[in-house]
């Protein structure tokens, strides 16, 4: 079965949190007033919902960057600052959400409303009151909010078209397309220049859009798998209204109104279901000579109520029509199933064990790891208690050792998430 993607790549970071406080009770009658520093606010999470009624990640293609708020800072009288706000994105159903490089699967959004978050926002640093105890009464030791997830992701939508264009081989049906879509099919004049479906993405001017798909020409027999008959009834399965397309002029020397019998015939045969799908019939180059014969043939055989659109992909004519028409049936026509999740995004990860790593360039010790790296991250190093307290957290998770093994001297420098210290 063809499976088809619209993609975007897209950069996410929730909120970092905000900073804790340093502060100390000052009341009348209270000569040596206890630590009064609050929390920072957690920083806003990147979220997203699941939204069945858009279509397309057209957006995601001109706005790449988003990132959450921040937290506020806590305050003196153990106020905690304020959390951050929340950056909700509304995504289409059916889109799979990929960790861009590794590929891991994130999420999959199958359902309207399903929520998730891809960028966790940092927790709100701890203030002073926090690090209140029996052997220090007056702590001036406060933590930098935690920084929030920042990732690249890769947003692929299991593109179910919406109209499906049928047809024989070289009807038009790859010209129809481009001309109303951004879709750039090769064109030719030769039979099954389109080997694979061309997908197009349909803009109207009040926001509305709707996936087309060329599907490649059908021929007698399809059904029982003649040519590549099954893989192509299988894509026009997944759509929700049916263009069949005729070469109205009969220019190939077929007669237009026998082509519409055998693919009408095609598809009930292929699946019963699909003979119930609407269908417009899009009588096309009618801007050869002798097209309007034909066309009144066609009118006077079709069921009544059976809609035609008269149309010259070639010219235009036409077309507009039929695009505004789609838009009006779409809404009332049913989306297929989502299909499930293709095996190829069902990544493993392998954890590690190790806490952290210790990297040698020349003189220069580097220090790796997401634990070690967050806690530089979260500590004021223009604050002497909290630099005791960082170093203490070097030894208790064995960095001082492993330094040691390493063969690291006085006077050594020492890099974490981008900060350079001078071992002693």
């Amino acid at each position: 079965m063809f499976m088809f993607y619209d993609q975007a790549r897209i950069y996410v970071k929730g909120g970092d949190g905000g900073a804790g406080a340093v502060a100390f009770r000052r009341e009348k009658y209270v000569p040596e007033g206890g630590p009064s520093g609050g929390d920072g606010g957690r920083g806003g999470n990147i979220i997203f919902i699941g939204d069945e009624g858009l279509r397309t990640l057209v957006d995601f293609r001109y706005k790449r960057h988003y990132k959450g708020d921040r937290g506020d800072h806590g305050q003196a009288k153990n106020m905690s600052g304020r959390s951050g706000e929340d950056f909700v994105l509304r995504i289409p159903v059916g889109t799979v959400v990929l960790e861009d490089g590794s590929g891991e699967l994130i999420a999959d959004i199958t359902e309207h409303g399903q929520r998730v978050v891809v960028a966790a926002g940092g927790r709100g640093g701890r203030g002073n009151a926090r690090f209140l105890s029996n052997t220090n009464k007056a702590p001036t030791l406060a933590e930098n909010g935690e920084p929030g997830v920042e990732r690249w992701l890769r947003l692929e939508l299991k593109l179910l078209a919406d109209v499906g264009l049928v047809g024989f081989p070289n009807v038009g049906k790859s010209t129809l397309i481009s001309q109303v879509s951004a879709a750039k099919p090769k064109i030719a004049d030769y039979h099954f220049t389109t080997l694979i479906p061309n997908l197009g993405v349909v803009e109207l001017e009040d926001g509305q859009s709707f996936v087309m798909a060329d599907i490649p020409g059908l021929i007698e027999g399809a059904h029982s798998g003649a040519g590549l008959g099954h893989e192509f009834l299988r894509h026009t399965e997944r759509t929700r209204l049916i263009l069949h397309v005729l070469d109205i002029s009969g220019s190939e020397e077929r007669d237009p109104l026998e082509d519409l019998r055998i693919i009408q015939d095609e598809l009930r045969l292929y699946s019963p279901a699909l003979a119930l799908r609407p269908v417009i019939i899009v009588a096309n180059k009618m801007d050869i000579p002798g097209a309007d014969e034909h066309l009144l043939r066609l009118q006077e055989v079709v069921a009544e109520g059976q809609e035609i659109f008269a149309v010259s992909a070639a010219t235009g004519a036409g077309l507009q029509a039929l695009i505004y028409r789609i838009a009006q049936l779409l809404p009332d026509t049913p989306v297929p199933e989502i299909l499930n999740l293709p095996a190829e995004h069902l990544v493993t990860k392998a954890e590690t064990d190790k806490r952290f790593e210790i990297l040698k360039e020349e003189d220069l010790f580097l220090v790796v790891g997401k634990e070690i790296e967050k806690h530089v991250k979260m500590t004021f190093f223009d604050r002497e208690a909290s630099v005791y307290r960082f170093q203490n957290i070097l030894k208790a998770m064995g960095i001082d050792d492993a330094l040691r093994a390493q063969g690291i001297k006085a006077g050594d420098k020492v890099e974490i998430a981008g900060v350079k210290f001078d071992w002693e």
